[in-house]
């Protein structure tokens, strides 16, 4: 289990104005500010879950999984994981967890690929059996067979990501923390990283936290989301709810043929062209079964589709309503 209380980081960040002159007198007298990047963080993650952390940037995200692999040390406050400190049992504590950060890589650049696994599964002490049981597993999954023995400097970012992944689980980590995994993979590699981490969810139990601006990886692979802004937590809830909460509007979507139908109140039309129209319609003024209706009675229906808001403008109207 993963428990955070009233956990606090500040950084003091120098800051100076443009120009040489200023830089010299910068050596002399520095000024600094004070970053408030997380304040009173309190959340709890059972074992098991698999949990979306969004935010936008500079919301904390980052930092806070830091403090959570044991990297930062937090200001004040209580982060507890499987009964350890992360910060003070560090070495008990990184076998237990796995890490992926989608812009740094743990393979070694000019290497074979299965060279830097060896070399993981000496650091964290991998008994050899284990490893290559695991080596296989992972291998086949995830489609690494073929270049485990090419140079992580020769790999498409698509390949990379992929031993990423496998890297961190190579010592079969109870948790696994995930920051931007699928960022700049095409659509079938993203598939593929998001098949292979519902898998292990499921068949293993391992903890997810998955931290991403891809609103369909959290849509996908998670069913509870924190909020962050500004260093503090939002929200906290499933996604069905913030679904049920957001999607006060639907959109309808009518192909037709013959006269343009029309249009009745509660209805706004957004885009119109011969033989589509689309509209935004509110289900408190007019319910959608009404208004399928009508369209049906009073025009040839060729298809209609009804859908509520996307997952990316349900966040962006959180961040809206929260002022991030």
């Amino acid at each position: 289990m993963i428990t955070l209380k009233n956990i606090n980081k500040t950084f003091r960040v120098a800051k100076r104005q443009a120009g040489f002159g200023r830089a010299v007198r910068a050596l002399f007298s520095r000024e600094y500010e004070v970053i408030h990047a997380l304040s009173d963080v309190n959340f709890t993650i059972n074992d098991g879950e698999m949990v979306g952390y969004i935010g936008p940037n500079g919301a904390g995200k980052s930092t806070t999984i830091k403090i959570m692999c044991g990297i930062l040390t937090p200001d004040n406050g209580i982060c507890q994981i499987d009964g350890r400190v992360p910060w003070k049992e560090r070495v008990a504590h990184v076998r237990k967890i796995g890490v992926v950060f989608g812009q740094r890589s743990q393979l070694w650049w000019d290497v074979p690929v299965i060279d830097s696994f060896e070399l993981i599964r000496d650091i964290y002490k991998v008994e050899q059996t284990m490893y290559k049981r695991n080596l296989d597993e992972l291998s086949a999954l995830l489609d690494l067979e073929e270049i485990l023995k090419t140079p992580a400097r020769s790999l498409s970012l698509g390949q990379r990501m992929r031993c990423e992944i496998a890297a961190s689980l190579l010592h079969n980590p109870k948790i696994l923390f995930l920051d931007e995994p699928t960022i700049g993979l095409d659509a079938v590699s993203k598939i593929a990283v998001r098949q292979f981490i519902k898998k292990l969810n499921a068949e293993h139990g391992t903890t997810v936290i998955l931290t991403t601006h891809d609103m369909q990886d959290i849509e996908a692979l998670t069913e509870r989301i924190l909020l962050i802004g500004k260093g503090r937590i939002l929200l906290d809830g499933s996604l069905a709810e913030l679904k049920k909460r957001s999607s006060e509007y639907k959109t309808l979507i009518v192909e037709y043929t013959g006269n343009t139908p029309d249009i009745r109140d509660g209805m706004t039309v957004i885009e119109a062209k011969e033989g589509r129209i689309v509209i935004t319609l509110d289900p408190i003024a007019l319910p959608v079964s009404d208004a399928i209706s009508h369209f049906a009675a009073n025009t040839e229906l060729l298809d209609i589709s009804v859908s509520g808001m996307s997952a990316e403008e349900m966040v962006a109207a959180l961040y809206k309503e929260y002022q991030i």
